[in-house]
């Protein structure tokens, strides 16, 4: 799968000691979770979230992306769930529905108390990876290739670092999460 970078993203590259940089205002979106709910970002004010972007039948990097999501979250303790979320959004609206992302979440072992699942309108779906940096188009094959990217969102809905790829440190990733959660209190 090739990633496919629209424009400049802003990566991590805050210093240890210092606070993660400010990119905007998160782009919201309202979309249907793995259980047929309608979800909005604006759901997970006063939390951090991890907004990432996959698809269920992806056999390369989405696999790997999930996975080492579900490993951060279980060093996350307690916080996982009321204070940081997960959000992993289809980029293949056409095949990922509530059903078929359910079955994947369960494949990596998701904690759905914190962690959900979208899809939805293909129009609106795409255009919501579009607001978050990610450019997803179907190959010949049937596959997709998009863009891997992570957001980060904090509590008050200000996105604040993207990783590039599934490669990205996961201590540090999870040192993230808690800073800006430590950040906000």
């Amino acid at each position: 799968m090739a990633l496919l970078v629209p424009w400049p993203v802003y990566a991590h590259d805050a210093p240890h000691d210092q606070r993660l940089p400010t990119i905007g205002a998160a782009p919201d979106f309202t979309l249907v979770s793995q259980d047929g709910v309608r979800v909005s970002l604006r759901d997970f004010r006063g939390k951090v979230v991890a907004v990432a972007f996959i698809f269920a039948s992806c056999t390369d990097i989405c696999p790997m992306l999930t996975d080492n999501m579900a490993r951060v979250k279980d060093k996350l303790g307690t916080a996982f769930g009321p204070q940081i979320a997960f959000v992993s959004i289809t980029v293949d609206p056409e095949r990922d529905t509530p059903e078929v992302l359910k079955q994947y979440a369960q494949n990596f072992d998701a904690d759905l108390k914190g962690w959900s699942f979208l899809t939805g309108d293909p129009a609106i779906v795409h255009e919501v990876g579009r607001k978050y940096g990610v450019i997803a188009t179907k190959t010949a094959d049937g596959d997709v290739d998009h863009t891997l990217l992570t957001s980060l969102v904090d509590p008050n809905g200000i996105l604040r670092v993207q990783y590039i790829g599934a490669g990205f440190d996961l201590e540090e990733f999870r040192g993230d999460l808690l800073s800006l959660l430590e950040e906000a209190r």
